[in-house]
């Protein structure tokens, strides 16, 4: 079992930053790829970013690139999502996941998740 925290969410006015955190504990995979994925109310799930672990793949999707940037922490097994230039369609819960294996954004095939951290972007 792997267990996924996520924190840092909030509520932050238009153009302002937020920095999620997703700590990870329990079972550790020697390679694995760790994900930010939101999903806004009445909306699917949408893609946000991946970071393989370790080495240094990153994908970040094309509607938040230039404004969020995921990093990791290997010493803490926690990786980042750092958002500035927020957007009030950036509203959504926030999730962090994990694979072994690299999914992009076939979630079905994620091995866990997190709970999920709100964040709301007022205009």
């Amino acid at each position: 079992q792997v267990q996924l925290v996520e924190s840092g969410g909030g509520l932050v006015q238009a153009g302002g930053s937020l920095k999620l955190s997703c700590a990870a504990s329990g079972r550790t995979f020697s390679n694995y790829y760790m994900y930010w994925v939101r999903q806004a109310p009445g909306k699917e799930r949408e893609f946000v970013s991946g970071i393989s672990w370790p080495g240094g793949m990153v994908v970040i999707a094309d509607f938040v690139k230039g404004r969020f940037t995921i990093s990791r922490d290997n010493a803490k097994n926690t990786v980042y999502l750092q958002m500035n230039s927020l957007k009030p369609e950036d509203t959504a819960v926030y999730y962090c996941a994990v694979s072994e294996r690299y999914y992009y954004n076939d979630y079905g095939r994620y091995d866990y998740w997190g709970q999920g951290t709100q964040v709301t972007v007022s205009s």
